[in-house]
């Protein structure tokens, strides 16, 4: 299970119930949010709960990102599933809210959970899949000394398109 983690302008939540609203529905429904996620559109509020109460129900390390500023929802990041054993976690991050993007916080969020993962839960590695055409998240991971790995042809449709997907990794001491 998630627990409590802050930086420096972040809060992140185990995600929760408490999460349920119009406005979440609303970035899995916005074809901009949501380009580049493997389930796309078609959410409803009770699609919603039935997905929130599911994940309480794993107890993964899936958190709600806050800003402290103002205590407003901006997104989510989760380290799922955890594979004990190659001592992994795969990394995901949704910055939902397009007010929010090119402040930092994704990555922001990102080294907080990452450093969660490698001090708390001593992983060697995290893991990610990211789609190729998905050029900023790509330097950004890079940057923060993810690695490529290998590539999946055609993962997935993705903007309207068959996408490759970029396999990366970070192992524990290389951040």
């Amino acid at each position: 299970m998630a627990k409590q983690l802050e930086t420096e302008r972040l809060l992140l939540e185990p995600l929760s119930l408490k999460q349920l609203s119009s406005k979440y529905v609303g970035w899995l429904n916005d074809p901009e949010v949501n380009k580049y996620l493997e389930t796309r559109g078609g959410y409803t509020i009770e699609k919603l709960r039935s997905f929130l109460e599911d994940q309480e129900k794993k107890g993964i390390l899936f958190w709600a990102i806050y800003k402290k500023q103002d205590a407003k929802h901006i997104g989510n990041i989760k380290i799922d599933p955890i594979d004990e054993s190659k001592n992994s976690g795969e990394y995901g991050i949704l910055i939902g809210d397009k007010d929010e993007w090119g402040k930092g916080f994704a990555k922001e969020a990102s080294w907080a959970a990452i450093n969660f993962c490698f001090d708390e839960l001593k992983l060697e590695q995290v893991t990610l899949g990211v789609v190729e055409d998905n050029e900023a998240a790509i330097e950004l991971y890079k940057k923060m000394g993810f690695e490529v790995t290998g590539k999946i042809e055609d993962k997935g449709f993705y903007n309207g398109k068959m996408c490759n997907s970029i396999r990366m990794v970070l192992k524990n001491g290389k951040q």
